[in-house]
């Protein structure tokens, strides 16, 4: 369901790159070696990541000054796509217990996934090339996935494709309900007239 964006609130998309966190401010302690989301865009004050990427994913992250809509984009009303490229041929039986939900480690304790959809992509995706090389077939066949969640645990499809013995090598998210990676380039930024 859309709703319209309200004039008191704004709403963006954003191709967040490889290498950045999805956050404005960094208490960490490595804090001047880490890029954030503000070095890309000039957003207005309150602006907030909706869910997060990990700093080596990339891809739709979305962005709000709106608390609500980033709760309800947050819930498992929302579905979220993300291709990865794993480590190695990927079998059926491996695409069949990612559907089915496999057990990963979160909290330091044994954590079950709830179904989603899961399917191996014919074609490599046309993505922009990362910034950081990934290693290329002459060490291994690779395998391009897509996996749908409507949960968002933290490292989530890592640790699910490890889980079923194919590590992620790269992560973009490229769906957040109907709104679309499309054609944005790592680090690009559009103001949405509507949100989900």
């Amino acid at each position: 369901m859309l709703k319209k964006s309200s004039d008191e609130h704004k709403h963006f998309m954003i191709y967040k790159p490889y290498g950045y966190l999805s956050q404005f401010i960094n208490n960490g302690q490595k804090k001047n070696s880490k890029k954030l989301l503000g070095e890309l865009f000039n957003f207005p004050k309150g602006t907030m990541a909706i869910g997060r990427l990990d700093e080596k994913s990339e891809g739709l992250l979305l962005l709000t000054t709106d608390g609500k809509t980033s709760n309800y984009i947050c819930s498992k009303k929302i579905e979220k796509e993300y291709y990865a490229q794993v480590d190695g041929d990927i079998t059926d039986d491996a695409i069949s217990k990612l559907i089915n939900g496999v057990e990963i480690g979160f909290d330091g304790k044994k954590y079950l996934t709830n179904s989603c959809k899961a399917f191996k992509i014919k074609e490599v995706p046309n993505l922009p090339k990362r910034s950081k090389k990934i290693r290329d077939d002459r060490h291994g066949p690779t395998t391009w996935i897509s996996i749908t969640l409507k949960e968002g645990k933290f490292r989530q499809v890592r640790k699910m494709t490890s889980a079923v013995g194919f590590p992620t090598l790269r992560l973009v998210r490229v769906r957040i309900g109907d709104i679309q990676l499309k054609n944005l380039e790592p680090g690009e930024v559009k103001e949405l007239k509507t949100v989900l």
